[in-house]
C-alpha cells in the first residue's frame, strides 16, 4: 500500500488520459490567474522587499510549480484516477445530439431570448408610464 501511495508511475496509463488533463489543465488555469494576480497584488505594496523582482514573481511561480506537482499526485491517487477512467467511460457512452440538432436549439433559445426581453422592455415602459401618469414615480405625467 505504501508502495502505490509512494510511486511516481501513472496509474492505469493510456485510460481516462483526457479526463485527467483536462482537470489539470483547468485546475492549472486557475492556480495561474490567482498567481498572476498575486503579483499583481505584491506590485501594490509599499514595502521594498515585496517589489523585489525576485520576490513579486518568485513566489507565484512556486506556487504554480508546487500546484501543478499536487495536482499531479492527487490526479494520480488510485481513487481520483480510477473517478476520471469511469467519468471518460460514461462520457463515451452518452449519446450526443448531431450538430444540427444543436443549431436548431441554439437559435430557439436565442429567438425566445429576443422575444422575452422585448416583452420585459414593453412592460417597463408600459409600468413607467403608468407609475409617472399616477404619481407614485417622478415624471411628467399628471
Amino acid at each position: 500500500m505504501l508502495e502505490q501511495r509512494m510511486r511516481l508511475a501513472i496509474y492505469k496509463p493510456g485510460q481516462g488520459r483526457y479526463t485527467r488533463i483536462g482537470t489539470i489543465a483547468g485546475a492549472m488555469l486557475i492556480v495561474s490567474v490567482g498567481a498572476v494576480k498575486l503579483s499583481a497584488k505584491f506590485g501594490t505594496v509599499k514595502a521594498e522587499w515585496a517589489n523585489a523582482p525576485a520576490f513579486r514573481f518568485g513566489v507565484p511561480t512556486l506556487i504554480v510549480i508546487a500546484s501543478c506537482a499536487l495536482l499531479l499526485w492527487l490526479v494520480n491517487r488510485v481513487r481520483a484516477a480510477d473517478f476520471l477512467i469511469a467519468t471518460e467511460g460514461e462520457m463515451k457512452k452518452v449519446s450526443w445530439s448531431s450538430r444540427r440538432e444543436i443549431v436548431g436549439s441554439t437559435k430557439v433559445v436565442i429567438v425566445t431570448t429576443f422575444i422575452l426581453a422585448g416583452l420585459l422592455f414593453a412592460v417597463d415602459v408600459v409600468l413607467a408610464v403608468v407609475f409617472a401618469w399616477s404619481g407614485i414615480m417622478g415624471g411628467s405625467g399628471s
